[in-house]
């Protein structure tokens, strides 16, 4: 590890923030999974939670921190001396997508601009295996990170008021799906069925930051038979253990 890395700070009076590189990478990713479990384990009998982005970790504690030096003593002596070991047990999942253009609102600006077509655009868009960074924004909103470079864009300038539940969009270098509808400045191209956030499932999202995910096209008919298949509960996530590595 970096010496200058990691970082601890307070942040307010319940706690305290562990910056790590400040890179976007799969490498600074498992390390500050490992880092969250390691945390989350030795913290099991007090009421702590655990929030990762990209490349930091906020320990948020139920009580104010009285002496912050002594508990950032704590949390360094975790990291002193460990050897990062890869997680292993990531899940892929496999999620259904319909491109068709009543969902996809902005397939046509993405082929005016990147100058591809819709077959393109959808190929480009199932092909790769992402990697769930975090999930932020909404419950259960997924930063998947992945995305090939010819389908990078800018978010628009003025977002949507209302950006539909399950819609699939594109944000600069990511994509991801809205769990919920909000408003959104994303370019949307599509939408999935499938409810990522349920505060009535234990747990709530099933997908977890370092798990992966494949999206798969799917007919107008066939997200219309999934989103009833849901509705009488009989839907399934197609899953299955990920051991391609990074």
């Amino acid at each position: 590890m970096n010496s200058e890395f990691p970082r601890m700070r307070a942040m307010g009076e319940r706690a305290i923030l562990i910056e790590f590189e400040p890179e976007i990478s799969e490498k600074t990713l498992e390390k500050v999974l490992f880092y969250k479990n390691k945390i989350e384990d030795h913290y099991f009998k007090v009421k702590v939670e655990v929030i990762n982005t990209y490349n930091s970790l906020l320990v948020y504690y139920v009580y104010t921190i009285e002496n912050v030096y002594d508990e950032v003593l704590t949390l360094k002596g975790l990291f002193e001396g460990t050897k990062i070991t890869k997680n292993t047990t990531v899940q892929l999942y496999n999620i259904p997508v319909c491109y068709d253009t009543e969902f996809g609102l902005d397939l046509k600006l993405i082929s005016r601009e990147k100058n591809l077509s819709l077959d393109q655009i959808i190929r480009l868009h199932t092909q790769p295996i992402y990697t769930v960074y975090f999930i932020g924004f909404l419950p259960g909103f997924l930063y998947l990170g992945g995305l090939d470079k010819k389908l990078q864009i800018s978010r628009k300038i003025h977002p949507r008021m209302e950006v539909q539940k399950g819609a699939v969009g594109i944000g600069e270098n990511q994509t991801g799906i809205y769990p919920k509808s909000s408003p959104g400045g994303w370019q949307i191209i599509g939408n999935s069925p499938v409810p990522l956030f349920d505060k009535n499932r234990l747990p709530p999202c099933e997908i977890s930051a370092g798990d992966k995910v494949k999206f798969y096209q799917i007919s107008k008919s066939e997200f219309l038979k999934i989103s009833e298949e849901i509705k009488e509960g009989k839907f399934q996530f197609k899953k299955v253990d990920y051991e391609g590595g990074n």
